[in-house]
């Protein structure tokens, strides 16, 4: 009577564990279209992702580099101070997209360009999503919006 008590608990052990690790890949199967990874532009020039990878690169637009193509494409480039990395976009682009502001693009890296599906800019002012600033702390050019230039404070 005890060996199959004993018994009963370890095959229910087993099907507990096998029932985790199948909802487990089930569960990464069905978000792996939604994961995507962020990159700094030096991270893709230092090492390129296959075409294939979806992914989000980040940083701010470089100066004069907005030329508007037929129709709604745009191109331009995406730097963050180390690297630069083209961009090309189909679409209409953000209210507050322009030269030197924050932006993060999703999409592919194909043949030395970054083919955005979807770009993203700053919200207001002085947002600027973390991953960017990351990367431009890492380049050291970020500059924070909200220091002032004056001098130390005085009493």
């Amino acid at each position: 009577m005890k060996s199959l008590k004993k018994q009963r608990r370890i095959q229910i052990i087993v099907l507990a564990f096998v029932a985790l690790g199948l909802s487990t890949a089930l569960i990464g199967y069905a978000m792996q279209d939604g994961i995507n990874f962020f990159r700094s532009p030096s991270q893709i020039a230092a090492e390129p992702p296959d075409p294939t990878e979806v992914f989000r690169i980040g940083g701010l637009v470089a100066e004069g580099s907005i030329v508007r193509g037929q129709g709604e494409t745009v191109s331009f480039a995406v730097t963050d101070g180390g690297a630069t990395i083209p961009v090309t976009y189909t679409g209409i682009l953000p209210d507050l997209f322009g030269e030197g502001e924050g932006m993060v693009g999703q999409g592919r890296y194909v043949n030395g360009t970054f083919e955005a599906i979807e770009i993203l800019a700053k919200h207001d002012e002085t947002y600027m999503p973390a991953e960017v600033v990351d990367a431009l702390k890492e380049q050291g050019v970020y500059r924070d919006p909200n220091a002032t230039d004056a001098g130390p404070a005085t009493n």
